[in-house]
C-alpha cells in the first residue's frame, strides 16, 4: 500500500510541472555550452537563471524552444517529450527576447494577428484587442513595428509571447530596454499571469532586483552546470551575502568555492 500511495504523489507531482528538463548536454566543438543540467518548471512558479555571459543560458532557453537539438537528455513541456512531439509540445510554449524583435514592417495589429493563426489562438480578434489592452498598446495598434521604441517594440513582443496563453512562457531579459515604471508594469502582468496556476515562466536576467522581486527560485549556471538552486532569500542565507548581486558576483568570479560550500 505504501508503495501505491508514493506511486500516486509522484504522479500528482509531475503533474504540477509544466517543464522537466533532464541531463541536457549541448558542445559546440570542443566547447561544452551545457553540461548535464536537469530543473524543471511547475505551474505557478516563475524560475530565474542567472549566470555570467557563456553560462549556458540562452543555450538553455534555445533547447527548450526546439531551436537546438541536445546532444543527449530530453526536455518534457506539459508532460510532451519534445523529441517525439515536437508541435504539440512547443504548442504550450511562447517566447520574448530583445534579440528576437517581431517583422518591423507589419503593424502592432497585423504581427499580432499572424502569430495569433500560427498559434490557432481561438476568437483571435477578441483576444487581440485584450492583450493590446493588456499591454497599453491601443494608440500603436495600426503603427508598425519597426517605427516603435525599443521598448515599445519589447511590449509587443511580450504581447505576442501571451497571446496563445502558453503553459510555458520563456523570457530572455525580457525587461532590458524598458524604463523603470514600465518594467514594473511588465513584472507585475508576467507574475499575474504566472500566479494563475496553469502556467509557468523561465526568466533569464541580469537585474538582480528584478530578479529577486520575482522569481519564485532561481538556478545559478557557470560553465554550463547549475551550480546553485533555491528561493532568493534562502540562497542569501545559505551563502552569507546580502544581495543577489553579491551572490552573483561570486558566481561568477568563485564558482568552485560555492560549489564546495
Amino acid at each position: 500500500m505504501a508503495s501505491l500511495n508514493e506511486s500516486r504523489q509522484a504522479l500528482e507531482s509531475n503533474k504540477t510541472k509544466v517543464l522537466v528538463a533532464t541531463e541536457l548536454r549541448k558542445s559546440y566543438g570542443e566547447i561544452v555550452a551545457v553540461n548535464g543540467i536537469s530543473f524543471d518548471v511547475c505551474r505557478g512558479e516563475i524560475v530565474g537563471i542567472l549566470g555570467p555571459n557563456g553560462a549556458g543560458k540562452t543555450t538553455t532557453i534555445s533547447m527548450i524552444l526546439g531551436v537546438l537539438e541536445p546532444d543527449s537528455g530530453s526536455i518534457r513541456i506539459e508532460g510532451l517529450d519534445l523529441a517525439t512531439h515536437r508541435s504539440r509540445a512547443l504548442g504550450q510554449t511562447n517566447f520574448a527576447a530583445v534579440y528576437a524583435p517581431l517583422p518591423g514592417n507589419l503593424t502592432v495589429y497585423q504581427n499580432l494577428r499572424i502569430f495569433g493563426l500560427i498559434y490557432g489562438v481561438v476568437h483571435l480578434a477578441e483576444r487581440i484587442n485584450e492583450t493590446i489592452e493588456q499591454f497599453d498598446l491601443v494608440r500603436f495598434r495600426d503603427t508598425r513595428c519597426g517605427a516603435l521604441s525599443s521598448g515599445e517594440q519589447t511590449r509587443v513582443s511580450l504581447a505576442k509571447a501571451t497571446l496563445n496563453r502558453p503553459r510555458l512562457l520563456l523570457l530572455d531579459e525580457p525587461t532590458t530596454s524598458l524604463d523603470p515604471t514600465a518594467a514594473h508594469d511588465i513584472r507585475a502582468i508576467i507574475r499575474e499571469f504566472a500566479t494563475n496556476g496553469e502556467r509557468g515562466v523561465l526568466w533569464t536576467s541580469h537585474n538582480m532586483y528584478e530578479v529577486e522581486a520575482v522569481c519564485d527560485r532561481v538556478l545559478f549556471l557557470s560553465h554550463g552546470k547549475i551550480l546553485l538552486e533555491g528561493s532568493p532569500k534562502e540562497l542569501l542565507h545559505e551563502h552569507g551575502k546580502a544581495t543577489l548581486e553579491d551572490l552573483f558576483i561570486a558566481v561568477a568570479r568563485e564558482p568552485l568555492t560555492l560549489e564546495e560550500h
